[in-house]
């Protein structure tokens, strides 16, 4: 005579399906953690926003930073730095123009010369009005002047 236990009869059956049920989650589970994730991205995303543009200013700085140690290196090897006229350009190619340096490195000095995070050219200026060169990025509206996240970003002037 063959025995019947619970695992084999109907109620272990009952009990196996009860088990798989219980393995996803319920619907009121779900809306728990969606809510809490749409409150959490209400507190964080702004903060973040806001993060943008000064992530783009201390960027700007690096750059301008980058871009000096590639002029100090110029002048390093030619005597002076590059002017206006021959401009970053010859941190990265040998000028044409102006006055030949007789010492240019090859391969230059900067692999490139990088756009500023907003995407305009950097401005150099040499002789500088602020030292022996000026360079600047204009900032986010790309204008000269400006306050705020408008200001503009000076190697003469950097915090």
């Amino acid at each position: 005579m063959k025995q019947y236990s619970a695992r084999n009869g109907v109620l272990g059956r009952l009990v196996r399906l009860s088990r798989q049920a219980q393995a996803g989650f319920t619907l009121i589970e779900i809306m728990v953690v969606i809510t809490i994730l749409a409150i959490l991205s209400v507190l964080v995303v702004p903060k973040l926003v806001g993060r943008t543009d000064e992530a783009r200013r201390v960027a700007a700085k690096v750059q301008i930073k980058s871009i000096e140690e590639g002029l100090q290196m110029y002048k390093l090897d030619n005597g002076d730095y590059p002017s206006t006229e021959q401009g970053l350009d010859a941190l990265v190619n040998k000028p044409s123009v102006g006055e030949i340096p007789k010492n240019w490195r090859e391969g230059g000095y900067l692999p490139k010369i990088p756009a500023d995070p907003w995407g305009n050219q950097y401005v150099y200026v040499s002789p500088g009005t602020h030292g022996d060169f000026d360079l600047l990025s204009y900032g986010a509206d790309g204008e000269g002047g400006g306050e705020g996240k408008s200001a503009d970003i000076e190697s003469w002037n950097m915090e």
